[in-house]
């Protein structure tokens, strides 16, 4: 890489920007620059809280349930497909190599691209878009709804199966050996209800342009997680030119307030917001 190169793409790296100095993004260059960028691309998609810990040498404290769940589902996410599209690769090296950065790239929610995904089996894909919606860990620079919010939607979940089996039993949500509180748990209740509403609305938009069910799904996917690329007419060589007006104001609206965590940008539609 050039000097200019190099510094837009960590740029764009480090703040999961995704953007590249190229219509190829990062595919013209070397596995090298590839490996790197997949590297501080899930660097970058950790709490930065971590770091300090591990400054402070406290390894413990920066080794979080979160961290080690999303290390568990990059690692399950890139061996499945690296088996899943190994015969589309000259070699299985090559394909860990894209696959890697692929998984990388879409968990982070940089956007990045070396090859188009787009043609890749339908269960590479189906996990990928399942990653878009996973997103980074809390504190970092990536979007989606956070590795963090579903361990305690999942764990929360748990704990209301349980107790609707044995109803006088007291338990309690926890991470990382400590109890999450109520009002943490309500709040990311209340985040993914918001999520959906504003996904299912924008859905309901976008389906006005006659598009495919896929198109219109990964777009709202893609920009609500801050993703970039999504699937079909939006996938990793295509871009979102050909919506009408009402359809791009929709999807500027959900990269905002993905952006923003929501909450931000549905205050400013309640009424209570602009009463003194």
């Amino acid at each position: 890489m050039t000097v200019f190169e190099a510094i837009n793409t960590a740029f764009a790296t480090a703040g999961t920007g995704g953007f590249g100095v190229y219509n190829d993004s990062i595919a013209r260059f070397s596995p090298y620059v590839k490996y790197v960028v997949s590297v501080f691309m899930l660097l970058f998609s950790l709490s930065f809280s971590s770091y300090y810990f591990l400054i402070k040498k406290k390894f413990k404290l920066a080794f979080t349930d979160e961290i080690k769940t999303f290390i568990l589902i990059v690692a399950a996410a890139v061996a499945i497909i690296t088996v899943n599209t190994a015969g589309m690769f000259p070699s299985v090296g090559k394909a860990f190599e894209n696959v890697l950065f692929t998984v990388s790239s879409i968990i982070s929610t940089t956007g990045f691209s070396t090859v188009d995904f787009e043609h890749w089996p339908e269960l590479s894909r189906t996990i990928l878009v399942t990653l878009m919606f996973i997103g980074a860990c809390a504190g970092s620079t990536g979007g989606g709804m956070k590795v963090s919010r579903l361990i305690i939607l999942f764990k929360g979940m748990g704990k209301e199966l349980e107790n609707m089996i044995h109803p006088k039993q007291i338990k309690k949500v926890t991470m990382d050996g400590s109890q999450v509180p109520h009002e943490v748990v309500r709040s990311v209740n209340v985040f993914i209800v918001c999520f959906l509403l504003v996904f299912s609305i924008s859905m309901g938009i976008l389906a006005f342009d006659e598009y495919d069910l896929i198109t219109n799904f990964t777009a709202v996917a893609a920009t609500i997680n801050n993703i970039g690329p999504g699937l079909s007419k939006v996938g990793p060589s295509c871009n979102f030119a050909f919506f009408s007006w009402y359809s791009k104001i929709t999807l500027i609206f959900d990269m905002i307030a993905g952006r923003l965590e929501l909450y931000p940008m549905l205050l400013l539609f309640t009424p209570a917001t602009w009463k003194k």
